[in-house]
């Protein structure tokens, strides 16, 4: 029987542990410091559970000692030292923390311990560069457009979104700078600069903001032309603007009464009883990604869209679905020899491994997450 711990025990980390723990081959411990979260999970499922301090980098050491591979879903201010934790103890790991820092700082240790390490191996970062891999493998693209968002299903006033994270770290993402590749040159735009709209089957017209969701693609992909765009309501746009504008993002101290505070983290507690999903509220989680390019001499336009809504069944989010599943489809590829690369793995280079995107996809549908592929 094959052990898999799961780092995290949050939002998309306990999903994981659900879904790996119904396979009968699996055993699987979920580890995490909030002892609470974790006990209420072993209730009802069947998966073992163990109280670490994720933080450290023994508490990492001990959880993963006798792991036949390890999840990383841990909060992306701790995940480098996670991972680095992880790739030491010689453990292969599939990773979700979107961590800030470059990744392949750690190919070389990943490669002189034998590891397979894939990071950023959610939806977007995740299933996108999967299949991006999948069509570099087998054409030339010339131009990637992905446009993603995680959205609450009901249009509630006034700020129109909720979110399963961190709420500290979305407002964060919201006030840095985005990456993308325009006629092969790297262009650098804060999130919040500029807007444009796109229409989605469902759901009607979004806004688009500028996002980092590019990563490790403007380092493994010479394509000339790239962007990826966060989905949101156009309500909630404007009024982030103004928060910005307004300085409660701010993340410099000020005094206040004799005590020293950061704006962006009274904004945060504020936000979190108002941003955080109610029992059974629904979610849903849009993509939409096109791939330009020339395969077998001709020019084609590839366009792939999903559009996935809370599991009421489950009780699961969306986005917990997405994010989640794409990570244990890949945990499984690795688990069983589908792919086993060495070093620093983003997704696109699994997407590029000979049937690798078919079988996450095949994984995915058997979950009730599907993309529909129409091609010009």
């Amino acid at each position: 029987m094959s052990k898999i711990v799961v780092l995290g025990c949050g939002a998309v980390g306990k999903h994981m542990a659900i879904d790996l723990s119904k396979h009968p081959g699996y055993e699987v411990i979920s580890v995490d410091v909030n002892q609470a979260v974790l006990e209420s999970l072993a209730k009802e499922h069947p998966i073992q559970i163990r109280v670490e301090d994720l933080s450290t980098a023994e508490g990492v050491t001990r959880a993963v000692a006798d792991a036949d591979i390890v999840i990383g879903a841990v909060p992306y201010s701790i995940g480098y030292a996670m991972l680095e934790t992880v790739i030491r103890a010689g453990k292969n790991i599939v990773d979700i923390s979107y961590f800030q820092e470059d990744p392949f700082g750690l190919d070389d240790l990943a490669q002189a311990n034998g590891v397979t390490a894939v990071v950023d191996c959610g939806v977007v970062p995740g299933m996108a560069n999967i299949i991006l891999g999948y069509h570099t493998s087998k054409m030339k693209v010339n131009r990637y457009e992905c446009y993603v968002g995680g959205i609450p299903k009901s249009r509630k006033v006034p700020f129109e979104y909720k979110s399963p994270f961190p709420v500290l770290e979305v407002l964060e993402e919201y006030t840095e700078t985005s990456r993308m590749v325009e006629n092969g040159e790297v262009v650098v735009k804060p999130m919040l600069s500029e807007t444009m709209t796109i229409d989605i089957d469902k759901i009607g017209t979004l806004a688009c903001l500028n996002s980092d969701g590019l990563r490790t693609l403007i380092r493994t992909m010479d394509i000339p032309n790239m962007f990826e765009k966060t989905l949101r309501y156009p309500g909630h746009v404007d009024q982030m603007r103004i928060f910005m504008e307004s300085g409660f993002f701010n993340m410099n101290p000020l005094q206040v009464k004799g005590g020293s505070v950061r704006p962006i983290d009274v904004t945060s507690a504020l936000l979190v009883p108002l941003w955080k999903y109610e029992p059974g509220e629904a979610d849903l989680t849009v993509m939409k990604l096109i791939l330009s390019g020339v395969e077998a001499g001709k020019r084609v336009t590839f366009t792939y869209n999903m559009y996935d809504e809370y599991d009421p069944t489950t009780d699961t989010l969306s986005m917990a679905k997405t994010t989640g599943y794409t990570c244990t489809a890949v945990t499984r590829l690795v688990l069983e020899g589908n792919y086993s690369r060495k070093g620093i793995s983003p997704p696109e280079f699994v997407g590029a491994e000979a049937g690798c995107w078919k079988r996450v996809e095949h994984y995915l549908k058997e979950r009730g997450v599907q993309c529909t592929l129409e091609t010009s």
